[in-house]
């Protein structure tokens, strides 16, 4: 597992500490992923029964890919999260909606842990959102979790999202939703840093 990896952004959390995102490697974070991805927790992630090598080649295809990007979240320093971004215009919600200049496609999926702490999927979204917008480039995050996906409606309310409605996309039917830096700030109190 790689630990050397240049840090993009990092911000920290008055209760639970320093965050951090840094690039993903898929060669050296393979086994990592794929015991998140395959973990039982991570069922809405659709990779329940990824093998080790189909996990490797679903990152370098994100690595590979001009319009999509993949990271990897530290808390204190050590692996903790995963976070994906994407332009909705080329990918996952191609004609599904109507792309503005700006937008950005966001996914994050929290590793298990034995020791959860409280708040910390709040204050990984948070993060993985401050660092979309510490990018002047970022007017507005897209995202378009499962319907089913409760527990995620209700974080990504939380951080500003506002539902548009469901769309049907090959593998499910998801919640469209959208963020502005605005609505961000609104419910977070925080700006976009610097990465």
């Amino acid at each position: 597992m790689s630990t050397t990896a240049e840090t993009l952004y990092t911000r920290t959390d008055a209760v639970l500490g320093t965050f951090g995102i840094r690039p993903l490697d898929p060669f050296a974070d393979a086994e990592l992923l794929h015991g998140w991805v395959t973990h039982p927790k991570a069922s809405f992630w659709m990779m329940q029964d990824a093998s080790l090598p189909e996990v490797e080649r679903e990152y370098m295809r994100i690595a590979a890919h001009e319009h999509h990007d993949a990271f990897i979240g530290l808390h204190e320093g050590r692996p903790a999260f995963l976070m994906e971004k994407y332009d909705p215009s080329e990918l996952e919600l191609v004609g599904l909606y109507e792309a503005r200049p700006g937008d950005v496609g966001m996914h994050f999926l929290v590793a298990p842990s034995d020791r959860p702490l409280h708040g910390f999927t709040r204050a990984v979204i948070t993060t993985v959102m401050a660092a979309l917008f510490a990018d002047p480039g970022t007017e507005r995050v897209v995202v378009e979790p499962d319907v089913e996906n409760t527990a995620v409606h209700a974080l990504n309310e939380a951080v500003g999202f506002v539902p548009d409605g469901p769309v049907r996309k090959p593998e499910k039917t998801a919640l469209l939703s959208f963020c502005t830096r605005a609505q961000f700030e609104a419910a977070t109190g925080l700006k976009g840093g610097s990465i």
